[in-house]
Parts: structure tokens; C-alpha cells; sequence
């Protein structure tokens, strides 16, 4: 089931994610023993995260994951771990064993991304193969179509048989999540913001639209999907 909503602006975006992603977190911690978030990077989420740091939450029942990472150390200004750690989970008493951080310290980013898969698999439980459902994973969309670190005609579009793999930005390698991962999730939600997006949006939402030129189209989870647009992005989609 795939949603639409345009909201006013940026902090009508936010403030609806948050009502949403809390809301989840409880209704689903009433069904199941733990929560499990894929968190994205950019610089729209963060005041989600900010946010997300001033309510009451059951932290030790949730398990904080990343949906892709910049190929730097955990403290590098770079980092999508140091941006939600600064603005989230040091905010709060957040227990280190429920944060799961894509491991960069290897020198190998094909090493790393093995890790994390394998570190992946233990946890929920999965043989090779087959794959863990995450609660919600949240995405970002660069004004390229851009999604997680999936970029256009990269070899990383291709991954069906891994968890992890390593994407390519300009030459710089990053761990993703592919996309079975992904899809395999009960809850999508995309947050994008600002009228640079617009072109990637009307091609992601075109029947013609190229899923290797515009990664983000093959977002195509078996359960919710949710695009939550500021007006600047989503004006045209209305």
C-alpha cells in the first residue's frame, strides 16, 4: 500500500513523521517484545531525531539500525551514526546494546558490509537467504533519485543475494542496505523536502519512469509505503 501526503513545509513533514513513527512504536510494542528502526542520513531527518529525543519512549524495547553509511569513522563529521547519535540517542539514556551501527573500521568496505549482514542475521534470527523484517525504515531521496546509498546505473542496484553491499558516491564507497532488504520491510516511509526533488519525483512517480536512473522508484516494500513531501517537493504530486 503506497501513501502520498504533502504536507505545508519542512516542520509540518517533521512533526507529522514524529506523530506517526511514536505511534507505531507503541502500537507495535503492544503486539511484539521489540521495535526495530532503520534510520536514514541527510540533513532532513535530523530534527525528527531531535524531536524523537524529547518524548517518553521505552528505549530498552527498541533497536536502532541504519539503512546506509558513509565509508568513515563513527565520530567523522560525515558520519550518519554521529548526526543521530548528536541529535537522538546521547540525548537520551539509550541502552549502546539496542544501537547497531554499520561497522567502517575495517579498511575493506566489502569486509564491513559482510559483517554487518552477518551481524544482521544473528539478530533477527535468519538463515542465509532469507530475510529480517525491520518495523520501519526510514529513507531519505536525493534530488538525483537517490535512495539509502543506491545510486543511479551503480552495481549496487543489482544486489539481490546480500543484505549489506557497498554503494558508490563519486568514487567513495558506502554500505547500504539492497533493495530485498528493504522491501522486505512492514513499514516505509520516505521524508523529502525542498523543490530541488521535484524533477526526481515526477519521474519516480511516471509509469515510464527508469527505477536505474531513479533508484528510489524501486522502493517497493510488501508492506506500508509512505512518502511524506513537503509542499516545495510535493506540489506537483497533489
Amino acid at each position: 500500500m503506497t501513501q502520498v501526503k504533502v504536507l505545508s513545509d519542512k516542520p509540518a513533514l517533521i512533526a507529522h513523521a514524529l506523530d506517526l513513527i511514536v505511534d507505531k512504536i507503541h502500537t507495535t510494542l503492544d503486539q511484539q517484545a521489540q521495535f526495530t528502526i532503520a534510520l536514514a542520513g541527510g540533513s532532513t531527518p535530523k530534527p525528527l531525531y531531535e524531536a524523537l529525543a524529547q518524548k517518553s519512549l521505552p528505549l530498552e524495547k527498541i533497536h536502532i539500525f541504519w539503512g546506509d553509511e558513509r565509508y568513515v569513522p563513527g565520530d567523522h563529521p560525515d558520519s550518519n551514526q554521529r548526526m543521530a547519535r548528536q541529535a537522538w540517542l546521547d540525548q537520551v539514556d539509550f541502552p549502546t546494546v539496542n544501537i547497531h551501527p554499520m561497522p567502517t573500521g575495517r579498511n575493506d568496505p566489502s569486509v564491513d558490509a559482510q559483517t554487518h549482514n552477518q551481524e544482521l542475521q544473528e539478530f533477527f534470527g535468519v538463515k542465509t537467504g532469507e530475510l529480517p523484517t525491520f518495523d520501519i525504515i526510514l529513507l531519505g531521496m536525493g534530488d538525483d533519485g537517490h535512495t539509502a546509498s543506491l545510486f543511479p546505473q551503480t552495481e549496487a542496484l543489482t544486489v539481490s543475494d546480500r543484505l549489506i553491499t557497498v554503494g558508490n558516491k563519486d568514487g567513495q564507497p558506502r554500505l547500504t542496505f539492497t533493495y530485498p532488504l528493504i522491501n522486505n520491510a512492514r513499514c516505509v516511509i520516505f521524508l523529502v523536502a525542498g523543490d530541488n526533488k521535484r524533477p526526481a519525483l515526477a519521474e519516480i512517480f511516471s509509469p515510464n519512469g527508469d527505477e536505474t536512473l531513479y533508484p528510489a522508484k524501486a522502493v517497493k516494500p510488501q508492506g506500508e509505503l509512505l512518502w511524506l513531501l513537503d509542499e516545495a517537493a510535493g506540489a506537483q504530486l497533489k
